[in-house]
């Protein structure tokens, strides 16, 4: 504790050069009782040494913010937050409280800030990733990209309105029975995107059930009318950070983020449902594998696969393009084998994406990442949209 509180101390303000965690205070009368909260959080993960908790004092707001102490800098090299896990011996995927650990120190490495109104909305974010990356881990689907299956008990389909839940049914158990064989007792058909709405949406619904029941209802009962999907998905319950212009980092990823590769490669990408890879950080260097759950991606895996894509490309009977995934497997197997040859595919790999539209010398890391919006009562932004209906 006494380490943690020389690390105390008051700073200016500046989103442009302060990365990390900031809470607000709204009555500075109440900064000493929400600066003791912050570090009894800190303490409960026997984070001190890595942690520094300031208080930021500006014209427009006071708060506390929560950044990386030179220990936890040195283990983050370029703000490589794939090692953390490794460099601590934390084992996320089976102790909740090593996932959330590395949560935190990911989000307070950041290059730009994590701000949030209060201390519960930082507590629900550590949360709600939480939750995100353990549900993507035990997910396990067949892709297929016009695949309309789900268990006939929890859900009924329109083309209209896509796949919506039958009266009287929970979102969170139809949601974990969609997604997870272990307990549906059979594996359902998806594209990777829409999966990943899917593990967002438990994510999200797990902490709504707690923090804010009626907006948990509200999204329940929209779910009822018609999904919430794509473009009003991403507006309703995601922002986005980062840009082409100032990009994030291409090694720094928060478990419970998803996150977009992109295929550099445009013939292939014709290929329907090979226009990229939607998945999650699951930390500890990894990233689920939505059809595979028990072969979990590295970076290095993720982007020989992609890479190899372009080898896969084949037509069937009918003309269609289509993937040869046995083809690309045994392209990755046999470049994995080779130290060089995987050196010169991360170098092609690892550069940002070109913008949409534009194959030039792009690779397939995104300039940007996603968070989740706010979702407590008094300070929550996400605007559940009627349904509707035609």
């Amino acid at each position: 504790m006494d380490e943690l509180l020389q690390h105390v101390q008051t700073d200016p303000l500046s989103t442009s050069d302060c990365g990390g965690i900031f809470v607000r205070v709204e009555n500075t009368a109440d900064l000493h009782t929400i600066q003791r909260k912050l570090e009894t959080v800190v303490q409960a993960y026997q984070a001190e040494a890595y942690l520094n908790i300031r208080e930021v004092r500006s014209a427009e707001q006071t708060g506390l913010r929560l950044s990386g102490s030179h220990r936890l800098i040195k283990i983050t090299p370029d703000f490589d937050t794939t090692g953390i896990a490794c460099a601590l011996g934390l084992s996320g995927l089976k102790r909740s409280k090593d996932l959330e650990l590395e949560i935190i120190l990911a989000m307070a490495r950041s290059p730009v800030l994590f701000s949030y109104p209060n201390i519960q909305e930082f507590e629900s974010a550590v949360r709600v990733r939480r939750n995100a990356a353990l549900a993507a881990y035990q997910a396990e689907l067949n892709f297929d990209t016009e695949g309309l299956e789900r268990p006939r008990e929890y859900w009924t389909y329109h083309p209209d309105t896509s796949f919506t839940l039958l009266p009287k049914v929970s979102i969170i158990d139809a949601l974990i029975h969609t997604t997870q064989p272990a307990l549906a007792g059979q594996v359902y058909s998806f594209s990777c995107f829409r999966a990943s709405e899917y593990i967002l949406t438990l994510a999200l619904s797990l902490e709504l059930r707690d923090c804010h029941p009626a907006l948990h209802q509200q999204i329940e009962s929209r779910w009822s009318r018609r999904a919430i999907m794509g473009e009003e998905f991403q507006a309703v319950f995601l922002r986005e950070y980062g840009s082409i212009a100032a990009p994030i980092p291409p090694r720094f990823y928060v478990p419970g983020e998803r996150v977009w590769f992109r295929n550099p490669d445009e013939p292939s990408s014709d290929v329907r449902g090979y226009e990229g890879s939607w998945l999650y950080y699951l930390g500890s260097g990894l990233f689920n594998n939505f059809w595979d759950r028990k072969n979990p991606y590295t970076m290095v895996t993720k982007c020989l696969e992609i890479y190899h894509w372009r080898h896969g490309v084949d037509r069937n009977a009918q003309g269609h393009l289509i993937m040869d995934e046995a083809k690309v497997a045994l392209r990755v197997a046999e470049s994995a084998t080779k130290p060089e040859e995987v050196e010169r595919i991360l170098g092609l790999m690892m550069k940002y994406r070109d913008p949409y539209g534009v194959y030039a010398d792009g690779g397939c890391v995104d300039a940007t990442r996603e968070s989740f919006r706010f979702m407590h009562p008094a300070s929550s932004d996400i605007q559940i949209p009627a349904a509707n209906l035609v």
